[in-house]
């Protein structure tokens, strides 16, 4: 018996730095967020030995992706700037690589000044709230570094992003978005394209809600991965009346439906649950 995958499109791998991902099953990127301005507490640390540790634990528990990031991203977080993130994220790089040389770090950020050195520092994924729009040279950066680009739609800017976000079809305008801009990535020479629909991200809880129950048209129309980022949101906690801390079993439950419509990675704060969402649902599909 298999469970309704809804998507037909199945990528093969993405090249991080000469390492191949493969992508023929989804797989899990753990959070590890260099601030202690992150909307859920359970995630902020700044102390290295922290942040290796936290690292350890994703890896034993099964992350194939670190991604660290260093900006707060909810909705009203204070901008700190490239230099402050560069500050922050280039040791976390060196001591989690130092202490697990064949991790996969993505990096959380919409400078390309950033990209840049945290590629050179040994990251292999650039991931980009704002799909190049919040540095025009963050595309072409990207292109040169011949790094996975994780492009996601936001409509406005985090400080503003949750007043008051209004679609003529959510759907099908964060589709045309992504549309046009894996056409400017293929220009700039970006090979390996990720598509992330943006939860949270100037949505409504419906706006939301709407895109998860259409995920599978984003992988087969734009025929690239897709990542799902949904951890303990406001999309999960404000619709159950409880907190991102208690936020886990939502998460879950949403990671189950992202995967039955065939997202190929797993953006989340919690690994074991979500690897266990993925092995069940491979069990139940024969594999």
């Amino acid at each position: 018996m298999k469970t309704n995958h809804i998507s037909t499109y199945t990528p093969l791998s993405i090249n991080c730095r000469g390492r191949l991902l493969s992508l023929a099953k989804p797989v899990v990127m753990g959070i590890i967020n260099v601030t202690d301005d992150s909307f859920y507490e359970g995630n902020r640390m700044r102390e290295l030995h922290h942040l290796v540790e936290k690292a350890g634990r994703h890896l034993e528990e099964g992350a194939a992706i670190l991604d660290i990031g260093a900006q707060s991203t909810r909705p009203g977080a204070t901008m700190i700037g490239a230099e402050e993130e560069l500050n922050r994220l280039l040791p976390a790089i060196h001591a989690i690589l130092n202490k697990y040389p064949e991790a996969i770090i993505s990096v959380d950020t919409w400078y390309a000044s950033v990209a840049e050195k945290t590629v050179h520092a040994g990251a292999g994924i650039i991931n980009d709230i704002s799909a190049g729009d919040l540095d025009d040279q963050m595309i072409p950066t990207v292109g040169k570094l011949q790094v996975p680009y994780i492009a996601m739609h936001m409509q406005g800017k985090p400080a503003t992003m949750q007043h008051s976000p209004q679609y003529e079809d959510v759907v099908r305008d964060v589709l045309d978005y992504l549309i046009q801009k894996l056409a400017i990535c293929r220009a700039a020479g970006i090979r390996d394209f990720i598509a992330d629909p943006g939860f949270g991200f100037g949505k409504t809880l419906e706006h939301n809600y709407a895109l998860m129950a259409h995920l599978h048209l984003f992988a087969d129309i734009l025929q690239t991965p897709v990542l799902t980022g949904i951890s303990r949101k406001s999309m999960i906690y404000k619709l159950l009346d409880t907190t991102p801390v208690d936020a886990l079993n939502g998460t879950t439950i949403l990671n189950t439906v992202a995967l039955q419509q065939g997202t190929h990675i797993l953006r989340v704060h919690d690994v074991k649950p979500a690897i266990e969402a993925v092995r069940i649902l491979d069990k139940l599909n024969g594999n």
